[in-house]
This record gives structure tokens, C-alpha cells and sequence, in this order.
């Protein structure tokens, strides 16, 4: 199991720190949101850009904007490794999956807990990661929501070479029902940036069966 701790839930007054304190991760996962798709506003790609030289971590930019083609450039510049969109997003999969492409960085789509599987449509095997949510996007600290997951056995039998993602509530108590799904990627926000020791909370996360 990887671990990919959620940006969101850092101290936004010491980021630099922050990001140290989880550097035996896996990936960053940095939630940037419109205002517009999401009911929230976070993260540009100043604040990527301002980050990149302070760890060696895997950047999955995760865009959770109405438009997102016009970032990628921007995003992959500023330090994206990865750049993840929402397949309810209104860009077409296809041009944003090449322009990830193109720009160097690796594809991934995000789908909402109320998404079904199908919607990845025949773009799947172009992917580097899927993301299922199981939260509504927007806002770290919710509580899981355990219907989406079984979205994952339907997405590893239809792409068996691309990891899975789970998105949204996850820690102690719930790593284990994303383990048992098939989840191969575990983000986790306040699970780790709000321990007392994150790389002992990840190292119990990658454990979960």
C-alpha cells in the first residue's frame, strides 16, 4: 500500500516543515480548487513552485476546477509530477489526458463518490492512477463514505495495470475496508498531517489488510 498525505490538512504556516515531516511518503497529494466545481478556493502553482526544491516526493496535483486544460502547463512548470482531473469536469478526458502527456507529467481522473466506474469510458489504459472519492470534493476531515468503494474491483478488472487511488476519510479505522476494496494508493489529510508521529501513522496505514 503507498501513502500519499493530503496538503490540505497541513499547517499552511509552516509548509516548508510540513512537507519534511512527511518525506518517507510515497507522493504529496496538493488538492487545488476553484471555487466554482468545489465550494472551496485552495493551493496555485506559486505555492507548488515554492515547495518543489523542499523534498523529493512524487507532486499529485489533484484539480478540482471546471476547466482544467488551461492549468496543466502551468502546473506541471511549477513542479507537478502528476496532474489528476475530474472526469465531471468540463474539458474533454482525451484533450486533457494528452496535454498531461505532452508537458511530461502522468495523467490520472478523479471520479466522485456518486460516479459510477463507467464514466472512465475508453481512456482507462492511457491513465497513470485512478482516484475514487469518497468524499464529496471540497473540504479534508469528512468521514468516509463507504458506497464508492466498490467502484474499485470494477476499475482494477477493466485496467488491471492502474493503481487505484481512495480519497477522502481515511485513517485507522477506515484503511483497512480501502485494503479489503483493492486500493492500491491511500490518501490520508488529517490521518497524518495531525499525528503525533506521521511516519509512524503511514507505516501503520500501509499495513491495513
Amino acid at each position: 500500500m503507498q501513502i500519499a498525505p493530503s496538503l490540505l490538512a497541513a499547517d499552511f504556516s509552516a509548509l516548508g516543515r510540513e512537507v519534511a515531516r512527511v518525506g518517507q511518503a510515497d507522493m504529496l497529494h496538493i488538492d487545488v480548487m476553484d471555487g466554482v466545481f468545489v465550494p472551496n478556493l485552495s493551493m496555485g502553482p506559486g505555492l507548488v513552485s515554492a515547495l518543489r526544491d523542499k523534498t523529493h516526493l512524487f507532486f499529485d496535483v489533484h484539480l478540482m476546477l471546471c476547466h482544467p486544460v488551461q492549468y496543466i502547463e502551468v502546473f506541471r512548470k511549477a513542479g507537478a509530477d502528476g496532474v489528476t482531473f475530474h472526469i465531471e469536469c468540463g474539458d474533454g478526458p482525451e484533450e486533457l489526458i494528452e496535454a498531461i502527456l505532452a508537458c511530461g507529467a502522468k495523467p490520472g481522473v478523479a471520479l466522485k463518490p456518486g460516479t459510477a466506474p463507467e464514466a472512465v469510458g475508453p481512456w482507462g489504459e492511457k491513465l497513470s492512477m485512478i482516484t475514487v472519492m469518497t468524499v464529496e470534493p471540497g473540504f479534508g476531515g469528512q468521514k468516509l463514505l463507504p458506497g464508492p468503494l466498490a467502484k474499485i474491483r470494477a476499475l482494477k478488472e477493466r485496467f488491471p495495470g492502474v493503481p487505484v487511488q481512495v480519497d477522502g476519510g481515511v485513517n485507522r479505522e477506515t484503511a483497512a475496508l480501502c485494503a479489503q476494496a483493492g486500493a492500491d494508493i491511500l490518501v490520508a489529510g488529517t490521518a497524518v498531517f495531525r499525528a503525533e508521529d506521521p511516519a509512524g501513522e503511514m507505516a501503520w496505514l500501509r499495513q491495513a489488510r
